[in-house]
């Protein structure tokens, strides 16, 4: 089974999307900050990690180069509605040396689900 870690810091967003991938087939846990996140996956070891990129504290981007760094086979897709940061993370995104794929909120499942398929297939 696939492991996806839903990172947003709204928590009905992480649920209802952890909820929308065990419906379809993964094992998926949700996770509210940076610091959860990484405690998550530390024990969890995903495949595949959802990440918002406003949050308190520490940003998305923070925790995008936090999991490239401690977990570097985790595929990443960037869930937002923070369409003046999207300009930032695509730079960011430039850098990584895989694809960086970002979905705006609000998006329908099946376009999560189907994005999180491709980037799965290429692991």
């Amino acid at each position: 089974m696939r492991r996806v870690l839903i990172v947003d810091d709204e928590p009905v967003v992480a649920d209802t999307l952890r909820l929308i991938f065990q419906k379809n087939g993964f094992e998926a846990q949700s996770a509210n900050s940076m610091d959860e996140a990484m405690a998550c996956a530390a024990r969890f070891t995903p495949e595949l990690m959802l990440c918002d990129i406003n949050m308190p504290e520490k940003d998305g981007v923070e925790l995008i180069s936090a999991m490239n760094q401690d977990h570097p086979t985790c595929r990443i897709l960037v869930l937002t509605g923070a369409y003046g940061s999207m300009g930032r993370v695509r730079e960011f995104g430039a850098t990584l040396k895989r694809k960086l794929p970002i979905l705006a909120k609000p998006c329908a499942p099946a376009d999560v689900l189907r994005e999180a398929g491709n980037l799965l297939q290429m692991a």
